[in-house]
C-alpha cells in the first residue's frame, strides 16, 4: 500500500516555552488561536505567525490536568473553556478581551472541556471532565 503525502509544512511558530494544548483557526484563515494551560494564555496569531495579542487573565485559569476547550464558530466567534472556573467565555476576534460569559456553573456545567457550536442546529455542545454527561444548549451565538 502506498500513501501519498498531501501535507506540506509551511512554517513553525514558537508561541510558548511549554506545550500548546488547543488551537483553532478562524473561518477565513486570517487568525490562529492557540491556548495553553500552563501559561493560562490565549495567543492570537495572524496567518503568517505574527502575534496579534496575548490574553492572560485570571478567568483563563485552566486546571492543571485539563486541556482548555477552544472553538471558533462559522461566523468567527471564539469560544474558550477549561476545567476551572467552570465557564465558557466568548473572546473578541483579535483575542484581546473576554466579551461575555456564555455558560457558567449556574447553567449546570461542571469542568467543561470540549465546546462546539453548530449553526445547523443552533446548539452549543459542551462535554465535561470526570462526567459522562454532554450538555446541549440552544444558543443564539451567530
Amino acid at each position: 500500500m502506498t500513501f501519498v503525502s498531501i501535507y506540506k509544512q509551511y512554517f513553525i511558530i514558537t508561541v510558548f516555552h511549554t506545550t500548546v494544548t488547543s488551537c483553532a483557526v478562524s473561518p477565513d484563515g486570517d487568525r490562529i488561536y492557540v491556548a495553553n494551560q500552563d501559561s493560562h494564555q490565549l495567543v492570537t496569531l495572524s496567518r503568517d505567525g505574527t502575534v496579534i495579542s496575548t490574553l492572560t487573565k485570571h478567568g483563563l485559569s485552566f486546571h492543571a490536568y485539563s486541556l482548555p476547550g477552544l472553538h471558533v464558530t462559522d461566523s468567527g466567534q471564539v469560544l474558550l473553556c477549561g476545567y476551572s472556573p467552570g465557564t465558557i467565555v466568548q473572546v473578541d476576534r483579535d483575542g484581546r478581551q473576554i466579551l461575555a460569559e456564555v455558560v457558567t456553573k449556574n447553567d449546570g456545567v461542571t469542568h467543561p472541556l470540549p465546546v462546539y457550536y453548530s449553526k445547523h442546529t443552533g446548539s452549543l455542545i459542551v462535554g465535561m471532565m470526570n462526567n459522562n454527561d454532554i450538555i446541549v444548549f440552544k444558543a443564539l451565538l451567530e
